[in-house]
């Protein structure tokens, strides 16, 4: 399986709070997923996961950019790290912090919250790795952080390897699911998560004895339609002839936490949504690798398969399979362009079905190599199909900058709608930019969906974060 190469990053020194939107004492939180700060506007979160913090390389930080009626407004914006006032932690060298990230409201108090998979945090002198922080939303923005802290399970190695977060029993609370490399493999946070780091219960689920599959990323949703968060858990399975392949399965909600169903084809990353808009979320996963013989087959230049959702949870069509060579899609499949490396799912166009973008961060445009390019697929009443599909990469007409090699544009993307107008933007995240500084585009979305028109760029330094390594946009969550 193909992991995001971490290199030597730049310098940062402390947190950034500038020019947030004005809220008052007596106003409510809009309860809205993806706003951390109330004031009724998605937000987004950046991470650089390589940066250097208080002269350690590799230590990472969050840059939070917050939503307004004319989208994410740079001007307002803040930069999170280990070395900020509130946030526990300190900065250390290959902690990575950002590399996993998740959104939810964990205290239920109306602001949604980040959390933090520190996978790579030692414990004191210990041999257990991995701390889980939740940044906390709030009025004023995010200003303070809390490790979980209990319950915790026996043994911590990389917990928050994979996190996830919904409401997988549903109480009405929202749960956290983070991946760990013992058993129990899967730790299921049951909310709410007090600030002062207390989770209501712990389930520990150990995938690899229920289902052979040992999680490397969690992706949530609801499938069945039943009110409960289901969890898609993707990972390697060993085979008869002692190798790995790569399977997911998804677990549905339940009143005692997820339960495992169904398996399904390889894949390295997914997203859930409803595609054919029947009330069932379908599951798209992403294979961008050729077959050998540990990888599944993603064909030539790599594939999506989109696996309708049903009231049992998966469906009984077949499900559908998506390349570069499919009708009406952009571009042709070649060897290598990596077509499924990321995905997201959302409107770009207020119809009411959702819309996938997926980035090929590894697609040459002519004689430069990994330059990178991203797709968006529209879905429909017969689903995901390649008519009236768009893709864009730097050479595209209105999108800032030139397509060089190793860009890597689309390594990330990320659709959500951040000015309230029932349209998701999309984001697009190229960790190779500037020679690994990495820097976001931001594109937005009309009645015909996406458009190239008015795109803009930014980078670290747009934000006040570092110059230099940094990976900006290697992970997106909102």
């Amino acid at each position: 399986m193909r992991k995001r190469t971490l290199l030597l990053a730049a310098t940062l020194t402390t947190g950034l709070l500038t020019a947030l939107p004005a809220t008052t004492a007596a106003a409510a939180p809009s309860g809205l997923s993806g706003d951390f700060n109330g004031d009724g506007y998605r937000d987004l979160a950046i991470a650089a996961p390589i940066a250097k913090i208080s002269g350690k390389a590799g230590a990472g930080y969050v840059a939070v950019v917050y939503g307004t009626a004319s989208g994410l407004d740079t001007s307002k914006r803040q930069i999170i790290s280990q070395a900020t006032t509130g946030i526990p932690g300190t900065p250390e060298s290959s902690d990575y912090f950002g590399d996993r990230l998740t959104t939810g409201d964990m205290d239920g108090d109306g602001y949604t919250d980040i959390v933090v998979g520190v996978h790579s945090e030692r414990i004191g002198s210990t041999d257990d790795f991995g701390a889980l922080t939740v940044l906390w939303g709030g009025a004023d923005g995010v200003k303070s952080g809390t490790d979980i802290s209990s319950p915790l399970p026996q043994y911590r190695s990389e917990l928050g390897w994979a996190l996830a977060a919904g409401d997988f029993d549903g109480d009405g609370h929202t749960d956290l699911a983070a991946g760990n490399n013992s058993s129990p493999s899967l730790n299921v946070f049951r909310g709410p998560i007090s600030r002062t780091g207390k989770a209501a219960s712990l389930i520990g689920i150990d995938t690899v004895e229920q289902t052979t599959i040992y999680p490397d990323k969690l992706v949530a949703g609801e499938v069945n339609g039943d009110g409960k968060t289901d969890l898609l858990v993707m990972g390697q399975e060993e085979t008869s002839s002692g190798g790995n392949r790569t399977r997911s399965v998804l677990y549905t909600g339940s009143a005692t936490g997820p339960k495992p169903g169904k398996k399904l084809a390889g894949g390295y990353t997914a997203t859930i949504a409803d595609v054919d808009k029947d009330g069932y979320g379908d599951i798209v996963t992403g294979n961008f690798m050729e077959k050998s013989t540990t990888e599944p087959d993603g064909g030539l230049g790599g594939a999506i398969t989109v696996t309708y959702g049903a009231s049992g949870g998966l469906g009984t069509r077949t499900p559908v399979r998506i390349t570069q060579d499919t009708a009406n899609v952009p571009g042709t499949a070649e060897k290598g362009d990596g077509f499924g490396w990321s995905l997201s799912s959302g409107d770009t166009n207020g119809d009411g079905y959702a819309d996938v973008v997926i980035g090929s961060d590894s697609e040459s445009l002519g004689s430069k190599r990994h330059a990178g390019q991203v797709t968006v697929l529209r879905g429909s009443a017969s689903g995901l199909t390649g008519t009236g599909s768009k893709s864009y990469s730097q050479d595209t007409a209105n999108v800032p900058g030139t397509a060089e090699a190793d860009d890597y544009f689309g390594d990330e993307v990320f659709l959500t709608d951040t000015n309230r107008d029932g349209r998701a933007e999309l984001a697009v995240g190229a960790r190779g930019e500037n020679g690994g500084a990495g820097a976001v585009w931001l594109f937005k979305s009309t009645s015909s969906g996406t458009t190239a028109t008015g795109s803009k760029s930014l980078g670290s330094t747009t934000l006040g974060g570092p110059s230099g390594l940094a990976y900006f946009g290697n992970v997106f969550a909102g």
